[in-house]
């Protein structure tokens, strides 16, 4: 069972996260658009699994490029959290694939 303080975090990563993909992924994966669906926070707060959704014309180029620039957003991402964590998490990410799941649940129920 998870603690409120770790709910906390990730609710905060998650949010923090989701803003910077939004300001800077316009022109990091440009006709792409990419989404923050949960983040996991390990107990000892020292790796961050982050799932995202990749909407648009290559969901893998996006990934690659979340990868090569996970330096850069974990910097922006501890500018941002200084006052609330001592500590920024090594960030992992991981496409989410539960809405394309869901999709092919409803076709399959629909006929």
């Amino acid at each position: 069972m998870q603690s409120n303080r770790l709910k906390k975090i990730e609710r905060l990563l998650q949010k923090d996260l989701g803003s910077i993909l939004q300001m800077e992924g316009r022109s990091w994966f440009p006709g792409t658009m990419v989404t923050v669906t949960k983040v996991t926070v390990s107990p000892d707060l020292g790796i961050a699994k982050i799932f995202v959704s990749i909407y648009g014309k290559s969901p893998d180029v996006a990934l690659q490029q979340l990868e090569l620039r996970v330096k850069e957003i974990r910097r922006i991402l501890g500018m941002q959290v200084k006052n609330q964590l001592r500590v920024i998490p090594d960030l992992r990410f991981f496409v989410d694939d539960s809405l394309d799941y869901i999709e092919n649940i409803e076709k399959l129920l629909k006929t």
